[in-house]
C-alpha cells in the first residue's frame, strides 16, 4: 500500500473526538492485519489520519528514529517523553537535542511525586528494594495519565529486542490503557535501525556508543559486555525484563 493510498483511505472516516474502546477496538480489528507489511511512514501517516490531533509518538531517547520517522511525516505531532526523575544526563540531552533540532512538539510528563517525596514516603532507593512498585509510580501511571488525551500513540517497540516482544502487533491493542498501540518500526531489524541512523543523520544517546545498547534509568541501568544479551543490562541481578509499559 502507498503512502498516499493509506492516507486517503484513512481520512475517509478520520476525526478528532473522543471515540469509544469498542469503536477503537473496531479500528485495529479492520487495519491490524491490512498495515502489518506497510512501511513504518505509511503506518505512522495512517495513524495520524485515523486519529487526529488524539494521536502521539512516546519515545524513551535511547534514540530518535521514531520521532525522526513521525517528524518527517507529521511535522508538530506530539512526542511524549516520560521524566522518571531517575534518567542519565545524557538522555535528558538527547531530549532537548531532539525538541531542538526537530519539528515535533516535545512534551515531558513527571511523576506525581519527585525522586525525594517518594522517599520519604516509600524510603530511600525503592528501586533496589521493590522495582515493580518504582516502575509503577515512576512508569506507568505517569504515562497512563500522560496518554489520556490520546486515542493511539506510537512507541518504538521492535520484536527484534526480546522474545517477550516477537509477537508485538503493528497495530494493537492495550487493554489495559484502552487505546491502541501502534508498533510502526516492530518488524524493523538492528540493521535496519542502524541503517537508517547512519542515512539520516538521526540524533543517538551517547550511551548507545558507550555500551548501554538499552537505556532506562540510571540507577537500573548497567553496561553490557559484547556478545551479551542488549537487555541484559536491564535491572541486572533480578527476574524483571520489563518496566510494565508494554506488559
Amino acid at each position: 500500500m502507498s503512502l498516499s493510498t493509506a492516507a486517503a483511505r484513512a481520512n475517509r472516516g478520520a476525526h478528532t473526538e473522543n471515540r469509544t474502546p469498542e469503536e477503537l477496538r473496531e479500528i485495529v480489528s479492520h487495519w491490524g492485519a491490512e498495515l502489518e507489511l506497510a512501511p513504518a511512514e505509511v503506518i505512522i501517516e495512517w495513524a495520524a489520519a485515523t486519529f487526529g490531533e488524539r494521536f502521539c509518538v512516546t519515545s524513551s531517547m535511547g534514540d530518535s528514529v521514531l520521532a525522526h520517522l513521525a517528524a518527517k511525516v507529521v511535522p508538530g505531532i506530539d512526542v511524549v517523553f516520560l521524566d522518571t526523575g531517575y534518567h542519565f544526563i545524557e538522555t535528558i540531552g538527547t531530549r532537548d537535542a531532539v525538541a531542538a533540532t526537530l519539528p515535533v512538539n516535545l512534551l515531558s510528563i513527571t511523576p506525581k511525586q519527585t525522586v525525594a517525596e517518594q522517599d520519604a514516603q516509600y524510603g530511600k532507593d525503592l528501586y533496589a528494594r521493590d522495582p515493580d512498585l518504582c516502575c509503577a509510580l515512576r512508569k506507568v501511571q505517569p504515562l497512563a495519565e500522560g496518554l489520556s488525551h490520546y486515542d493511539a500513540w506510537a512507541t518504538g517497540l521492535r520484536r527484534a529486542e526480546t522474545h517477550n516482544r516477537v509477537i508485538a502487533p503493528v497495530i494493537g491493542w492495550d487493554a489495559k490503557k484502552q487505546k491502541v498501540k501502534v508498533s510502526p518500526i516492530a518488524r524493523w531489524s538492528d540493521e535496519q535501525v542502524e541503517t537508517y541512523i547512519a542515512e539520516n543523520g538521526v540524533l543517538v544517546n551517547p550511551l548507545v556508543y558507550d555500551g548501554y545498547p538499552s537505556i532506562g534509568c540510571a540507577p537500573c541501568t548497567r553496561r553490557v559486555a559484547p556478545g551479551e544479551d542488549p537487555r541484559s543490562g536491564r535491572w541486572a541481578g533480578t527476574n524483571k525484563t520489563e518496566c510494565g509499559i508494554h506488559t
